[in-house]
């Protein structure tokens, strides 16, 4: 009976000893770890735009990603690769004629210097072309993206992209 405390108590002081250390692990500053601090790409502007009621106008929006991550371009590559897209749902006063995408850029992973992915850093434009009917209109459009950095990759995410649409 004595020797199973022991071993209990044995495990106790592991476990604690290892969960200690796991936290304080996740407590550093490691730039490895950069894809678990904050949002992985940031909606920048225009908050709000003016466009001619039943007209296709173009918009430009604005992104941020953030440093140290990438995320694939609207068109990558390999098909297995999940692409950057920009939606505005439907039955709003304010409809996605269509969306263009700038070019990625190259990327190498330096475990795999031969495999070049398409990429978005840093900042990137999106240029859409909406039609909006006559007044203002809270639109919440959404991007849609993977984010990775050097060593592993986030599930896939959808961000609010809320725009002010005013139709004159």
């Amino acid at each position: 009976m004595l020797e199973t405390r022991a071993g209990i108590r044995t495990a106790a002081a592991g476990l604690a000893m290892g969960l200690g250390t796991l936290l304080a692990w996740g407590q550093t500053d490691s730039a490895s770890r950069s894809i678990l601090k904050g949002a992985a790409v940031e909606y920048m502007y225009p908050e709000q735009v003016t466009v001619a009621a039943g007209k296709a106008s173009d918009v430009a929006l604005h992104f941020r990603v953030a440093e140290g991550l990438h995320i694939n371009s609207h068109t990558p590559k390999d098909e297995f690769l999940i692409p950057t897209t920009f939606s505005i749902p439907d039955g709003a006063d304010v409809r996605l004629e269509i969306a263009n995408y700038p070019s990625g850029t190259d990327f190498a992973l330096q475990s795999d210097p031969g495999n070049k992915l398409s990429v978005y850093m840093n900042e990137f434009v999106i240029q859409a072309r909406i039609v909006a009917a006559p007044g203002n209109h809270l639109v919440e459009a959404k991007l849609h993206f993977q984010a990775c950095d050097k060593n592993i990759c986030l599930p896939p995410k959808t961000i609010p992209v809320a725009i002010d649409v005013i139709g004159k």
